[in-house]
């Protein structure tokens, strides 16, 4: 949404959690802001995870005209309850009515209506962050049974999940058809991290998971179909950050992003395949861990560098073998699961010859560790330090009809 890197506003220390005093810096300008300014309209479906302890840090606040979907990080499919208590929104109003009806279907249909009844002289940008595949692994049983031939009942539920989305992306594909939109359209679909090991997200054969900075947890394929694409078909391997979003979508609709962004506009490369103008990127900087005081990694060319904490998975994970939370216990500790991935504090990786990250270089090549360190050290003298917050009690939803509502702190910690 901003298009700077999470340490520019301090959230690059674990997520927002239910009820904290946080949210994306209020001074910075989100996307649809500048959509918005450009006469498009701007609607979001889905999870918001941004931020809601104060009303002025929710997505109608944040440049988009409506909002349909939760606060928080993963409420039930079904029930949409987040830790005992609803979570569930239409703008200003609490959906009451919608127990037992599966979120990616509500979020499909809220889609449709949209597109159904947009206004064809406007613009319209339409962000749909669907929770599918995020725990808890729920999805409708015609779904999971399409995957009788595997055994794994939670790797089938999860492959359900998949097929739901799908299902419910093609909704809005025929949607924008009927509405005779589709061929001026332009689709942009990202994840936002690898999958998560011991939810049966699988990586393989690369390192690592969700909630690490391996390559497995944050290498991921997305994709840009639709129009003003000049060569289709064509593929984009160059390097690319989450931060790039922001101006790429601002490029593709004609406008200039700001120059001072984190983000690089990709959309030149991506529609014309030609080759990228990134060299290098931030995986994360954060000094606040206590295991090891630190965790962070920075890319440079094809060299990557680690330091500190790479998370709490840092092996290679075949799909032949279930992972579960559970299993992963069993076999080691919380500290030798996070003393497995640091068996020495840098960790440097050639990621041209060694995608999968099996030899640390750091030894035979200290001049390259210190290459991308003191480049390292030239972000962090741009990094705002990590808000921790702390659940508010005041953000009790029993305050607020056994619902989580925006509006119980004064001025977010951002």
């Amino acid at each position: 949404m901003t298009g700077y890197y999470p340490f520019k506003a301090g959230l690059q220390h674990l997520v927002i959690g239910a009820g904290q005093d946080v949210c994306s810096p209020l001074n910075m300008t989100f996307l649809p802001n500048y959509l918005k300014e450009a006469g498009y309209a701007t609607h979001a479906v889905g999870k918001w995870h941004l931020g809601f302890c104060s009303w002025e840090c929710t997505p109608e606040y944040r440049g988009f005209d409506s909002f349909y979907g939760y606060y928080n990080s993963r409420s039930d499919y079904f029930t949409h309850v987040q830790a005992n208590y609803l979570d569930f929104h239409d703008g200003y109003n609490v959906v009451w009515d919608k127990n037992g009806s599966y979120s990616a279907d509500l979020y499909a249909e809220r889609a449709e209506d949209i597109i159904a009844g947009h206004n064809e002289s406007q613009p319209l940008f339409l962000y749909l962050p669907y929770q599918n595949v995020h725990e808890p692994l729920e999805v409708p049983p015609q779904y999971e049974a399409l995957y009788p031939n595997i055994e794994t009942p939670g790797r089938r539920t999860y492959c359900g999940m998949v097929t739901a989305l799908d299902a419910a992306i093609g909704r809005v594909v025929e949607a924008l058809k009927e509405k005779g939109l589709y061929h001026d359209t332009i689709f942009f679909f990202t994840p936002d991290n690898g999958g998560w090991t011991p939810y049966h997200g699988n990586n393989w054969p690369l390192r690592g998971g969700k909630i690490t900075i391996w390559e497995g947890g944050t290498r991921v394929a997305g994709f840009v179909s639709g129009a003003r694409i000049e060569k289709a078909g064509s593929v984009f391997d160059g390097l690319m950050h989450a931060v790039d979003w922001h101006p790429t979508i601002l490029s593709a609709a004609g406008l200039t992003p700001d120059p001072d962004l984190d983000g690089i506009s990709q959309w030149e490369a991506i529609s014309t395949g030609t080759e990228g103008k990134r060299t290098e990127f931030i995986y994360n900087l954060d000094d606040t861990v206590p295991a090891t005081q630190g965790h962070a990694g920075i890319r440079m060319g094809d060299y990557k560098l680690l330091a500190g904490n790479t998370g709490l998975y840092n092996g290679w994970y075949p799909p032949d073998k279930v992972y579960t939370e559970e299993a992963l216990e069993e076999k080691f500790s919380f500290e030798e699961r996070l003393k497995a991935g640091n068996e020495s504090y840098y960790k440097l990786f050639n990621l041209k010859d060694d995608p999968n990250e099996y030899k640390n270089l750091a030894d035979v090549k200290p001049e390259m560790v210190n290459k991308l360190l003191t480049r390292m050290n030239e972000y962090k003298e741009q990094m705002i330090p990590a808000k921790i917050p702390k659940a508010d009690p005041a953000s009790n939803p029993k305050y607020f009809g056994n619902v989580w509502t925006p509006g119980w702190c004064k001025k977010p910690i951002a």
